[in-house]
């Protein structure tokens, strides 16, 4: 069966005037057919990016290296 989603390795950074920032780095995992899957975490530890990232609708200056 082929995944519905796979994700290997995804980061996403901010240029910012004090330098670089890893909003997220490196997260990978694969959802399958008929599998629901949740991001969990502490408040500002990269969920709502993630997620942005995979769509390419982070905020500018996001980019993805």
């Amino acid at each position: 069966m082929e995944p519905l989603l796979d994700v290997k390795g995804l980061r996403t950074e901010f240029a910012t005037g004090e330098g670089i920032v890893h909003a997220v780095n490196g997260i990978s995992y694969t959802v399958m057919p008929g599998e629901a899957v949740g991001l969990v975490g502490e408040s500002g530890c990269g969920k709502s990016i993630s997620a942005l990232s995979l769509l390419n609708l982070f905020p500018k200056p996001g980019y993805i290296p």
